[in-house]
């Protein structure tokens, strides 16, 4: 990279002066091992790394962050790593969820407050992804996202198994008495056999799966399994763009346009994605200026049809995506349509058509034709009505179409801890065409808004062949589960949302077709207990919860902190000495 055509670089403010403060930035640097012209005027790119051995998902990054930095070296730019927050669905307790936010704030704050001219953001297991997007385009540098891929298809005596979804069947299966413990070890390690994340289309490939479609990745960069070569040569070819995007000032605000966002819409659609991309995406668009909401996925999303067969909506898993033609084909597919903003700008400055014009589809199977899909409507439906004004959510694709149209008496749950305390109570008046209620599993209420809306149904009524049922929630689910589960409904009922008044047999109505959730009690009864609602009280909360649980938006409005969306532009923070 000739010097001439460099910009005027951030970190020139740390290392490009004689005086006292670039003295003792560069001095400071170099007991690494720098060389003297380590801070000639080359781009300072900062690998943004979510590794951690405790999440499983991402505890092969720090290899793939190697290969970012020889591609970073090849480019003439100067690469320095550095952790944030690694949050993670496996282990993180009460829910990742609740820390998306945090790592946000920790990504933003390690970018203003370094000498970073451009940033590559090393993400994987599902709210790492979100997170640090989110906090990277609250900064609006050069920025390009790496995804660390999925683990090898689950394999279980000679059937292919998804990892997420084979928990919610296998456990199923052991409760109807279908499968014994021995079966259940073995699926165990076979569903995780590699590095890598869930290998289903659960939030962290649907995720990995919205960056490449926003632009704000390479190409292929949503289905390369993590153990594939391929995957370190998207590292290295990442660390060599990011030196041209600093050179170019290709900022995120000229990628996350509302555009893109469209076209991340349609393709979440397509793909069968997970419903909590519709949280991520809309935090991510507030956090960079632009306008999108809930019924924008509707909007966008209805005539889409679900074109690819993997779990949970389907049969097959990411390697298998990814042998088809990935994401790729998919963005092709949506083009030829007309359903894509061909012009769209992506991270390589190439627009977002000519990456994928030419994309083949190698196996029709798993990339279905339009006029052949799994399923005729792959997006989110949003619902409203007097129990979610604000909205509510529900995957078709991974739904039961003879529950599309059902109304059916409450059972209702006040927590989670309620309802595992009672769902097997032989006293319990539930059967099939009841609808479950689980309340007070919100953003406030749990707090975090954890993945429990898909709730396991009662033992006696699997071991008598049922499979699915109605379930509304405040809760999320895992991108990985399915069934016929409405979600997010906001208001959540630690805020008083209509939720919050409802009774066991009152009569609930869902509609799919005609988006509609209705509670069908009449209002002046909804008054009269609306009156007697006492708001929740959480006990033992850490510092962090409790600004947490003052400052989170509705689920509607994406889960952020009210005090982040919109966030102060870049400067040059004050010296320190």
């Amino acid at each position: 990279m000739s010097k001439t055509n460099t910009p005027q670089l951030r970190s020139r403010d740390w290392f490009g002066g004689n005086d006292k403060p670039g003295f003792m930035h560069r001095s400071w640097m170099k007991n690494q091992g720098m060389p003297e012209d380590a801070f000639d005027g080359r781009p300072i790119i900062g690998i943004c790394n979510t590794w951690s051995e405790l999440t499983p998902c991402n505890a092969h990054l720090r290899g793939l962050a190697e290969r970012v930095k020889r591609g970073v070296f090849e480019a003439g730019g100067f690469p320095v790593e550095f952790p944030v927050l690694s949050v993670n669905e496996s282990n993180s307790r009460p829910t990742a969820m609740l820390y998306r936010n945090l790592a946000a704030m920790d990504v933003e704050e390690a970018i203003r407050s370094n000498p970073i001219d451009g940033v590559v953001l090393l993400v994987g297991c599902d709210k790492t992804t979100p997170s640090l997007m989110m906090g990277a385009a609250s900064c609006d540098l050069p920025t390009i996202a790496v995804s660390g891929g999925p683990m090898l298809n689950g394999r279980l005596r000679g059937k292919q198994i998804g990892s997420g979804t084979a928990v919610w069947q296998l456990m199923e299966d052991r409760k109807a008495g279908l499968i014994d413990d021995v079966y259940l070890a073995e699926a165990e390690q076979g569903q995780s056999r590699s590095p890598g994340s869930c290998m289903t289309m659960g939030t962290a490939s649907t995720m990995a799966s919205m960056v490449e479609a926003l632009g704000a990745a390479l190409p292929e960069n949503a289905a390369i399994p993590a153990v594939d070569s391929r995957r370190n040569r998207l590292a290295q070819l990442a660390g060599r763009r990011i030196v041209d995007m600093v050179t170019e000032d290709l900022r995120l605000s000229k990628i996350l346009t509302r555009e893109a966002f469209e076209n991340a819409i349609r393709a979440n659609g397509a793909i069968g994605g997970s419903t909590n991309a519709a949280i991520h995406l809309v935090a991510l668009a507030r956090r960079i200026g632009v306008d999108l909401n809930l019924a924008d996925w509707d909007a966008l999303g209805r005539d889409v049809p679900a074109l690819v067969d993997l779990m949970p909506s389907g049969r097959f898993l990411m390697e298998d995506f990814y042998y088809a033609g990935g994401l790729p084909v998919v963005l092709r597919a949506l083009g030829e349509q007309g359903l894509l903003h061909k012009y769209a700008i992506t991270a390589n400055g190439k627009t977002i058509w000519e990456n994928v014009k030419d994309a083949e589809n190698y196996n029709p199977e798993v990339i279905r034709t339009w006029d052949n899909p799994v399923a005729a409507q792959g997006g989110l439906a949003v619902l409203t009505g007097n129990l979610a004004p604000r909205g509510a959510v529900i995957k078709p694709s991974a739904a039961s179409p003879h529950l599309f149209r059902h109304r059916g008496p409450a059972v209702v749950f006040e927590t989670i801890e309620d309802y595992k305390a009672r769902i097997d109570d032989p006293n319990l008046a539930i059967d099939a065409n009841s609808i479950m209620v689980l309340k007070n599993c919100g953003p406030k209420g749990y707090p975090g808004m954890a993945e429990v809306g898909n709730m396991g149904l009662p033992t006696r009524l699997l071991q008598q062949g049922v499979r699915d049922m109605i379930r509304i929630s405040d809760a999320r689910m895992s991108g990985t589960a399915y069934g016929t589960v409405v979600l997010h409904v906001a208001p959540e009922a630690a805020e008083g949302g209509p939720l919050a008044l409802v009774e066991n047999g009152d009569m609930i109505e869902l509609d799919v077709t005609k988006r509609r959730l209705h509670l069908d009690v009449p209002e002046d009864v909804l008054a009269q207990r609306r009156a007697k609602w006492v708001r929740p009280t959480l006990q033992n909360l850490s510092g962090y919860q409790k600004l947490y649980v003052k400052h989170v938006l509705q689920a509607d409005e994406g889960c952020d902190m009210d005090f982040l969306v919109e966030s102060a532009p870049m400067t040059t923070p004050r010296e320190s000495h």
